[in-house]
């Protein structure tokens, strides 16, 4: 201890005024740019409800491109979070953005495309989706190593929900603005609504990669706007909290704790991604027609789930309590699913089990992504969180795809959703398995400027 620095005498706020000051200079940022993502992401399913008839796509070829953006994801997913540790996360988030936004853009143009290269609109649809995923990988998980670089464990689940909302808010106004831009641009210079909606809505990558790139720092040595007090506060945080966690690349892929977040990402986004890629189709199923009052419907469930995301997430950080936090909405997600199919008839009924769907599943979001960093630190992290995601959004694909094989089998898209209900329910289970010595750090003020104090 006598050979640290003595650290200045600071007020009892210190470290929460320095953590808001981080919150606030990296956290918008972060967000907008999770916004846009999940835009990109989810848009196709819009698309679907008039792109299918346009382009004689059947809702098998539906799925499978809408499936197929995970098998790039997934390839790609640990070599990029690989690289974002190495050259940084300014640079390599940017660089994903950007990628990502031209490929999203160009699915508009599926069918010249397919004329340029000589091969069926399929094809170039399945090649455009496998790419996106390609592109986009890494996005999520780096994020997540991101914040594990500036907050320890304890201050974890409130940001990763101020983080994790941009989910449901791009989810919300996502869907009144693809309905809209559908509507009302349909013809527009010869080119239908679906084409203008995935153009104008690849828009906001673009931007905010540059945002990226010119406002976003590396780490907390490279954050010019820090104090010399406030970045040593900050590492001696992080320092403290790393004790004990693995951060060894050899022991990430046989650890069986890792293993365990996988199987839990992998059931719960099942039900999550069935959710958002089928949603539309299934209000629409119920009778609405107009795609405007289908985006107008898609938002409630979505809107609620935004406060139910922050008020479960607030809750566990001030209790320190994880494994039911998780636990609970995913078994409440599970039975709105279940319960979204059985009342599909009636459309009240269904979107408010739908609400209740979406509220389970987001909600638990926050908490599971607080999980990694309790258990990897350094290189171990980068490729820990890169895997468990990686792996867990393989469910990008039993998602899309239970929903259409269900329907082909029996003739009623909502069959599949009481697939993807069960899937909840399995992960629930699983969340209930974790180990309580996983689960040891309280969500409790951190103590390190105490001990910079006594130094």
């Amino acid at each position: 201890m006598h050979s640290q620095p003595a650290a200045p005498a600071r007020d009892p706020g210190f470290e929460d005024r320095t953590y808001r000051k981080v919150i606030l200079r990296i956290l918008p940022i972060l967000l907008l740019c999770y916004m846009a993502a999940y835009l990109d992401r989810v848009n196709i399913g819009f698309a679907k409800l008039d792109m299918l008839n346009d382009l004689q796509f059947s809702n098998t070829v539906y799925a499978l491109g809408a499936s197929v953006f995970f098998w790039g994801y997934f390839l790609f997913e640990v070599p990029s979070n690989l690289l974002l540790h190495r050259y940084g996360a300014r640079f390599w988030i940017a660089r994903i953005m950007a990628s990502w936004a031209i490929i999203s853009m160009a699915v508009a143009f599926t069918v010249p495309l397919a004329k340029l290269f000589h091969v069926e609109a399929s094809t170039m649809f399945y090649v455009l989706r496998f790419l996106l995923g390609i592109c986009e990988a890494g996005f999520f998980p780096g994020v997540i190593l991101y914040l594990n670089y500036w907050f320890p464990t304890q201050r974890q689940s409130r940001v990763m929900s101020g983080f994790l909302m941009a989910m449901p808010v791009s989810l919300t106004l996502g869907g009144v603005l693809s309905g809209w831009l559908m509507t009302s641009l349909d013809g527009w210079h010869g080119m239908a609504g679906w084409q203008w909606m995935l153009l104008i809505e690849g828009l906001p990558s673009v931007i905010m990669a540059v945002v990226v790139f010119t406002c976003l720092c590396d780490n907390i040595d490279k954050a010019h706007w820090l104090s010399a007090d406030e970045k040593q506060l900050l590492k001696a945080n992080l320092q403290q909290d790393n004790q004990g966690k693995v951060s060894r690349l050899s022991e990430v892929f046989f650890n069986p704790r890792v293993w365990l977040l996988v199987f839990i990402l992998l059931t719960f986004n099942t039900g999550f991604y069935g959710l958002a890629f089928w949603m539309p189709s299934i209000i629409k199923s119920a009778g609405i027609t107009s795609s405007f009052d289908i985006g107008l419907l898609t938002a409630i469930p979505y809107g609620v789930a935004v406060i139910a995301m922050l008020l479960n997430a607030r809750h566990s950080n001030r209790t320190g309590e994880r494994r039911l936090h998780a636990a609970i909405p995913a078994f409440i997600g599970g039975c709105g699913l279940i319960l979204s199919a059985f009342f599909s008839d009636n459309l009240v009924l269904s979107v408010v089990f739908l609400t209740v769907a979406a509220s389970g599943v987001l909600s638990l979001m926050p908490i599971f992504w607080t999980l990694p960093g309790t258990l990897l630190s350094g290189v171990a992290a980068a490729a820990g969180i890169g895997m468990i995601n990686a792996i867990g959004n393989l469910s990008g694909f039993t998602g899309s795809m239970i929903t259409a094989v269900a329907e082909n089998l029996t003739g009623n898209i909502n069959n599949g959703t009481y697939v993807l209900g069960l899937c909840l329910f399995v992960s629930a289970v699983l969340i209930l398995a974790i180990p309580a010595s996983m689960l040891g750090r309280r969500e409790a003020p951190s103590n390190a400027s105490l001990k910079l104090e006594a130094a």
